[in-house]
């Protein structure tokens, strides 16, 4: 029987398994479709991730950051938001010391960093191209594959996304919704470089925000509604360029940077709080147990929190040397599993939630009276240097 089967090796779900491995615990990895393997002349990816220096620093201590930043990273130094220009706050990393503020890194990548070093562990097994076909659950849990082949695991570990089937074989409800808005993903290319800045415009159909990339690409983000998008994704590369022109701010060619459509996709907006993160002899993490509204980047940094903090407890009880680990199907680890994992992440990621979505509503109407407050908002926290600098310190990870 082997101590930890986790279904999914998605970024997170890889994180916990390098993790684990490091602590010595025997581990198998359900991912039935692995990331294509990367080379230097593969174009961009859609999907990309705001790394905070916090994420940086778990993904260097498990051995994946040397891999990630071996294929291609882009460090930013600056972010800026503004709904009217004259209200803008304009954050930097040379404010609190820092040599950047962190890292846009296209998901794939962050995903092939981690399974490049979880190669080195003989302790970890990674099975691909199968899918999890039956849960049984009892003090200890069975997983049966596509292909028969059936895992017991003291513990599973549900890393398998929003539509997590480790939650519903365990019976975990949740609370959420979907948003109004939806998000179009645009990669595009530049005639020139791109600054190590990233800006988000509030307008009241939803923002606008620019994330830098490698060499001279970037990825715009357009929020807005799920039939505009629709209508925006039918249109050739050309004519959606000229849309982009219209709508984005001027930030977004100034100095006569000129671009071009490289792709677009349009990804759901939704909110979606497991009740329980743990459960019997199942424990969930990352999207599984939580999906947050994208408008601040957070996604997969609060998931690099849960593993980061699933990390300590385990570690607590991991194995020494042939010696077996503490028993962690007994009820010492469930319960510390509970108090120490489920609890703080529960309520932080719970804060995050909120608090995302208190910024989505203050910044995504055009309510006069409401207008006239964050613009205020934004004046004041551009005049109030230590003030921005506490907030900065929050989004990154450093407080």
């Amino acid at each position: 029987m082997i101590d930890f089967c986790i279904n999914g090796g998605g970024m997170v779900g890889a994180a916990l398994a390098l993790g684990l491995a490091q602590q010595q615990y025997k581990v198998v990895v359900v991912e039935p479709h692995l990331p294509k393997p990367f080379s230097q002349t593969d174009g961009p990816d859609l999907r990309v991730s705001a790394i905070s220096d916090a994420s940086v620093t778990l993904l260097k201590a498990l051995g994946a950051w040397e891999y990630i930043a071996a294929m291609r990273v882009k460090p930013y130094s600056g972010l800026s938001v503004w709904d009217d220009p004259a209200h803008r706050t304009d954050f930097t990393a040379q404010s609190i010391s820092m040599p950047q503020l962190g890292f846009f890194v296209e998901n794939r990548l962050l995903q092939l960093g981690c399974h490049q070093a979880l190669k080195q562990f003989d302790n970890v097994e990674l099975i691909s191209g199968l899918t999890v076909q039956d849960i049984n659950l009892d003090t200890t849990a069975t997983v049966t594959l596509s292909n028969g082949r059936a895992i017991k695991a003291k513990w599973l570990i549900g890393a398998d996304g929003a539509n997590s089937q480790v939650r519903n074989a365990i019976g975990i409800g949740t609370t959420g919704w979907q948003y109004a808005q939806q998000a179009m993903g645009i990669t595009i290319k530049m005639n020139e470089p791109v600054d190590p800045v990233t800006w988000q415009q509030f307008t009241s159909s939803g923002p606008k925000a620019f994330l830098p990339m490698f060499d001279n690409y970037a990825s715009l983000v357009w929020y807005d509604s799920p039939d505009e998008l629709r209508r925006l994704k039918s249109l050739k590369a050309s004519q959606l360029e000229s849309e982009i022109l219209k709508t984005f701010p001027d930030e977004l060619t100034k100095n006569d940077n000129s671009f071009s459509v490289i792709d677009k996709a349009i990804f759901p907006l939704t909110r979606s709080h497991a009740n329980h993160y743990v459960k019997g002899c199942c424990a969930l993490i990352g999207d599984a147990a939580h999906t947050i509204n994208p408008l601040a980047g957070q996604g997969v940094n609060l998931g690099f929190k849960d593993v980061e903090t699933f990390l300590s407890v385990s570690a607590a009880f991991k194995p020494s040397g042939n010696d077996s680990p503490l028993s962690i199907t007994d009820k010492v680890f469930s319960q510390k599993l509970i108090s120490s994992y489920e609890k703080p992440r529960k309520r932080d990621n719970l804060v995050m939630m909120t608090a995302m979505d208190g910024f989505y509503t203050l910044f995504s109407n055009d309510v006069t009276p409401i207008k006239w407050i964050r613009n205020q908002l934004l004046s004041v926290a551009q005049r109030i240097e230590p003030a921005k600098q506490e907030v900065l310190k929050y989004a990154i990870g450093i407080r």
